[in-house]
């Protein structure tokens, strides 16, 4: 009943992350934000439904702490292939993407796009219901049920665990789904599970005794000496656009910035939002899951570095994943 119960719950979430794509137009500003460039600009942005626009929620529903001399139209849709053709059509000016999927763009339009910011870290948890197991050091013998074979969250996780010389001291185990991993955790509380917010905070929710136990994200910091990070999402802008509206751009990582202060900070204030955009159904939920979903916001050297080093981890395990090559230094947009 409990299986039963879990699949229909995850059901419910990847209908809600799978419909259609939807266009968040934000009325004009006056400009009252303080900054050092006037635009008057119209700037598209594509997100993907998750953490990713979570971040730039404060930003899309216009909160006065963000207001701006630039004027967003927001388009979210539900899957990276179809932003990745909003980009490639011009449709959209700015877009929130996977940094794999960023670095194969890059790739697949030679060099037309380019990185500004770093907006999510890593949301992959580790979770059981087994007390014992507070490090990676304590997953040995274990067998971990994930997703996606041959996926960035595969490989971010075989690193973690090569790098703890783990690897061949665990079982990896691969489902199909999300459901079918929170529905074995639930029949079996010494079961090991990877999943991604924000399932980790519904399968918590659903049954308590499950824990996230690990971070992968923290566990990647604590392993990597390149300073690389386990990114999850990037900023990138097309080119043409960047030429042309360099200030507005400008204008909108200093944006961008304080909307995700705002996101990451006041949990409870944004989850009103979060709903509203469709983003997780239920604002219980949301506060929950939103300060544990990576929302962040680096740019310029550091950002370059975290995620040069994460793109270097993924093209060592399988070049294709970031579309046959590393991006060239020209891929991030750092200041002189």
């Amino acid at each position: 009943m409990m299986k039963k119960y879990l699949t229909f719950i995850f059901l419910c979430l990847l209908l809600l992350f799978s419909f259609g794509c939807e266009k968040l137009q934000t009325p004009d500003t006056d400009g009252a934000k303080e900054s050092s460039n006037t635009t008057d600009t119209v700037v598209r942005i594509g997100a993907l439904k998750g953490p990713t626009t979570m971040g730039i929620s404060p930003l899309i529903v216009e909160m006065p702490d963000v207001a701006s001399s630039n004027q967003y139209e927001a388009t979210m849709v539900t899957a990276a292939d179809e932003l990745m053709t909003k980009v490639l059509q011009g449709e959209v000016d700015i877009a929130l993407l996977p940094a794999n999927v960023a670095a194969t763009l890059y790739n697949k339009t030679e060099g037309t796009v380019t990185v500004i910011d770093i907006n999510t870290l890593g949301v992959l948890y580790v979770v059981t219901g087994d007390t014992s197991i507070s490090s990676m050091e304590d997953l040995k013998g274990k067998t971990i049920y994930l997703t996606g074979k041959g996926t960035t969250p595969d490989y971010a996780l075989q690193y973690v665990l090569t790098q703890n010389e783990m690897l061949d001291n665990v079982t990896l185990e691969y489902k199909s789904e999300a459901s079918e991993v929170a529905a074995l955790l639930a029949s079996d509380s010494s079961a090991v599970g990877l999943l991604p917010q924000p399932f980790v905070t519904v399968a918590c929710t659903q049954n308590e005794s499950l824990s996230s136990v690990l971070s992968l994200d923290e566990a990647w910091a604590k392993v990597a000496d390149d300073g690389s990070r386990l990114v999850t999402g990037v900023t990138i802008v097309r080119n043409d656009f960047l030429a042309e509206h360099t200030d507005a751009v400008n204008q909108f990582l200093i944006d961008h910035e304080k909307s995700v202060q705002i996101a990451a900070g006041q949990p409870d204030l944004i989850a009103a939002h979060v709903v509203e955009l469709g983003i997780i159904e239920k604002e219980p939920i949301a506060k929950k899951a939103v300060p544990y979903c990576s929302i962040s916001y680096c740019d310029g050297a550091e950002m370059k570095e975290m995620l040069s080093g994460y793109l270097q981890v993924l093209y060592d395990l399988n070049a294709k994943s970031v579309g046959g090559a590393l991006p060239e230094d020209e891929f991030y947009y750092v200041s002189e």
